[in-house]
């Protein structure tokens, strides 16, 4: 789903070929690279944080299968807002409501992402956790941290769209320097602290 995602956004950024090509042409689609670059680094970065977060588990059970489901539906959706912050980002109002919708999306995401870490975290024996987390509240709250600055890039995004964007991006390093929490191999989390 992370690579259909990924896929989906070149779509938008195909029309800028027909018309007749020239620098200036080119230098004009700025909010469609600028969107584009966004959305790509957030799906890689979720896709990377997304496959570390559920190779650290040996079976999955229901619950994780419908919160997956959930956040995979948010993932797909990016394309959508990225083409509206790229067409509208130069249009004052249109472009407020293109990034705000981009938010609103961002914040589904986090939340998606939050949950089944947290669900993950909470039940590490039952899903046959291959690493046990050693301190599930600190991971859990540098882990889903990023979500307050879903809500205050959304927030931005009423007033100044471009700079919402620079705040979704920054997320995204964010989540590729605060991944994942440490964790350490099962036999090496029973031994006794020296």
């Amino acid at each position: 789903m992370f690579a259909v995602a990924i896929t989906v956004l070149t779509f938008n950024l195909l029309p800028i070929a027909v018309k007749p090509l020239t620098a200036a042409s080119l230098a004009s689609h700025w909010p469609d690279y600028f969107a584009f670059v966004v959305s790509f680094l957030t799906i890689g970065i979720m896709w990377l944080n997304h496959h570390t977060m559920l190779s650290a588990v040996t079976r999955v059970d229901r619950v994780v299968l419908v919160l997956n489901l959930l956040l995979l539906m948010g993932v797909v959706a990016i394309p959508f807002p990225t083409a509206l912050v790229a067409a509208h980002l130069n249009d004052s109002s249109a472009g407020k409501v293109a990034a705000v919708t981009y938010g609103l999306v961002m914040i589904a995401i986090g939340l998606g992402f939050g949950s089944l870490w947290i669900y993950l975290a909470a039940h590490q024996k039952e899903l046959g956790a291959r690493r046990t987390v050693r301190t599930p509240r600190l991971s859990t709250l540098r882990f889903t941290i990023g979500n307050a600055g879903y809500v205050c890039g959304t927030i931005v995004a009423v007033f100044v769209p471009v700079a919402a964007l620079i705040i979704f991006g920054v997320l995204a390093v964010y989540y590729l320097i605060q991944h994942l929490p440490d964790t350490t191999p099962e036999s090496a989390a029973q031994e006794p602290d020296s």
